[in-house]
């Protein structure tokens, strides 16, 4: 019970965030907003200040915002706002900004959590330091001993256990060079990650290991700060964050890492579950990671997601002009295309994983 209300509390929590973010830009530059919603589907109950219906919907999955003039094709409901309201008559680099602050909102959202878990709880994390290598793994075949410690992981250095397993397990199952310290002697091992089962809400998900367990030992990375000192911890910790999901998307469209990896609904279901019953802090990390995730994912270039808005946004501003008609129908099908084919992609993985 726990481990759902977590997943709907995520979740929602993650769209309506992103949806606050295009709600109060427009307000703050004065575009006319028709409805702004916690929840999808029928209207439960609401209220209604000046031309804006607040609203909460039934299905308590996110939220959606209704700007006045949003969908040309459409003016239902816009004959209450005058036209200097009109989000389709506003400058380009107005709905720009309407636009991006979605997304933005998203990177500020894991600031904003990052931010409380420094000031809250500090941030300790496990030593990259081997407990016990599993018989027969990659680890054991390259020679990784208990006691060592492990400081490189394909040429990036690592400080914590986290940091060695998000390597490895973004890195996909090509061979990977470790740099290992022993007995005060570093030496390096090439290693190549197999596929092992790991437990996610009680069910088995297949990601790339080397067959060790952490030794158990814990660090203090940092102690609780005082508010300036987490919020400039927090800054740093989503810029890392964020060039960490950055590389690894590099390292898919490369062919580095294999399109299974691709993770759908199901999958971050079952890692919100996991968190859940770790406790709060891991569920607030995990929200946060989620949602830098969620935020790069809608800047990518395509059109139906925001950063295809934004490109063609960006083009009116420049040439002084918007997108032919014929191109903006072109470019949406194609968007469309492709975010059935990846949605359908993870979710095909998510299945997969759970009848493996």
């Amino acid at each position: 019970m726990t481990s759902a209300i977590a997943i709907i509390l995520v979740l929602s929590g993650l769209i309506f965030f992103h949806e606050l973010g295009h709600f109060l830009m427009a307000r703050v530059l004065g575009i006319g907003v028709k409805a702004f919603s916690l929840g999808f589907g029928p209207r439960l109950l609401g209220r209604r200040v000046g031309l804006t219906d607040y609203r909460l919907s039934a299905v308590p999955l996110g939220g959606y915002v209704n700007l006045a003039g949003e969908n040309p094709d459409s003016d239902e409901g816009d004959q209450e706002f005058p036209r200097e309201k009109m989000f389709n008559l506003r400058p380009a680099w107005q709905r720009m900004l309407v636009v991006a602050a979605g997304p933005v909102f998203n990177f500020f959202l894991a600031w904003l959590i990052y931010w409380g878990l420094l000031f809250s709880y500090g941030q300790a994390a496990l030593t990259p330091v081997v407990g016990d290598v599993l018989p027969d793994s990659p680890a054991a075949v390259a020679g990784i001993q208990a006691g060592d410690t492990i400081l490189e992981v394909d040429g990036r250095k690592v400080a914590t256990w986290n940091d060695l397993t998000m390597t490895i397990q973004t890195g996909g199952y090509r061979s990977m060079p470790l740099v290992l310290s022993r007995g005060g002697k570093e030496f390096s091992v090439s290693v190549e990650p197999a596929s092992r089962d790991l437990e996610a809400d009680g069910r088995s998900v297949k990601v790339p290991m080397i067959g060790i367990r952490a030794s158990g030992e814990t660090m203090v990375l940092v102690p609780p700060q005082n508010l300036w000192r987490s919020a400039l911890g927090a800054g740093r910790e989503t810029w890392e964050k964020t060039g960490l999901i950055v590389r690894g998307i590099a390292k898919m469209v490369r062919g580095e890492i294999s399109v299974k990896e691709v993770g759908g609904p199901i999958l971050i279901a079952q890692e919100v579950g996991r968190q859940a019953r770790s406790g709060l802090a891991e569920v607030l990390a995990l929200t946060a990671f989620i949602s830098l995730n969620l935020g790069l994912l809608n800047l990518l270039p395509v059109p139906v997601l925001d950063g295809g808005h934004i490109v063609f946004f960006g083009y009116e501003a420049v040439f002084r002009r918007p997108v032919s008609e014929r191109l903006r129908l072109m470019a949406t099908r194609v968007g469309i295309a492709f975010l059935f084919l990846l949605m359908g992609l993870a979710l095909f993985n998510d299945i997969s994983r759970l009848l493996v």
